[in-house]
């Protein structure tokens, strides 16, 4: 059996049924207790997106505060449950979500330590860290875990399509430079002269910079066409990797006795030690 994996022998009732709440979504609790912590989330980036504008009054900047620390004080809660409840507390820690849980509430209780240290800019940046928390609603769905590994499995093939782009846009950009250059001042050296291929490839066209010549109009066409045609090919990529994963779709039950999880959708037994689910 992977020691990894292994329920600890003190896990108790009251830890194991929490464990269930807070990380298996198929249960009853499991959807109620994501379906809250949804709420919290979403209202909490709003908050906080209304409290950086200025010019606001001293009574709404005391609601924010006091809704500050509520927020602070239930995602504090969640986090010591989640270190409290997991197999293996140091993993957890150490993982993306982890230490995005612990960065993004640490600003508050610094503030109340040190007085009027929400003004240091390091701080306010560790407080922008709490809008890293909408990534974990994709984790509430079976749609976001499907759209999580599609992803994952299909980064190779857009790494190597980035690549692919790259050597265009670098082509594209070199030979602009060789037909405007001389009568273009705009067109002054190849790495201003890719920067025009890039927004044109991707089909952003700022203005900032165009051909003027015959030639160079001809190929600024071209490259148009290019960027609407690569457009498509990454939502490809990603789309079929979905598809892939949908078809073999899996839940969020962990096995109680290894902690195994990724069990096919319509499993009865865990497929690492066995044990019925």
């Amino acid at each position: 059996m992977n020691k990894q994996n292994t329920k600890p022998e003190n896990f108790g009732q009251f830890r194991n049924r929490w464990h269930e709440i807070i990380f298996e979504a198929e249960t009853f609790e499991g959807r109620l207790f994501d379906i809250v912590l949804l709420v919290a989330i979403i209202i909490n980036i709003i908050i906080l997106m209304f409290e950086s504008i200025p010019g606001q009054s001293v009574q709404m900047k005391s609601i924010y505060y006091t809704l500050d620390w509520g927020f602070t004080v239930f995602f504090t809660v969640e986090y010591l449950m989640r270190l409290y409840t997991v197999y293996k507390p140091l993993r957890y820690a150490t993982s993306f979500f982890g230490i995005i849980d612990f960065l993004s509430i640490i600003p508050t209780y610094l503030s109340l330590i040190f007085p009027g240290i929400h003004a240091l800019m390091a701080i306010r940046i560790l407080r922008l860290l709490r809008l890293f928390r909408i990534f974990k609603l994709y984790q509430f769905t079976k749609q976001g875990q499907i759209m999580k590994k599609g992803l994952v499995e299909s980064f190779p093939k857009i790494l190597i399509f980035l690549l692919f782009v790259s050597l265009i846009v670098f082509v594209l950009g070199s030979a602009m430079f060789v037909i405007e250059n001389g009568t273009n001042p705009e067109f002054d050296s190849i790495p201003r002269s890719i920067y025009w291929a890039i927004i044109t490839v991707t089909t952003v066209g700022y203005g900032d910079i165009s051909p003027v010549t015959p030639l160079g109009q001809f190929l600024a066409s071209i490259s148009m066409l290019i960027g609407y045609a690569i457009l498509v090919v990454p939502t490809g990529i990603v789309t079929s990797s979905m598809l892939k994963v949908s078809k073999n779709e899996m839940n969020t039950i962990m096995c109680k006795e290894c902690g195994l999880e990724g069990h096919d959708d319509k499993a009865h037994y865990c497929r690492g030690c066995g044990t019925k689910l």
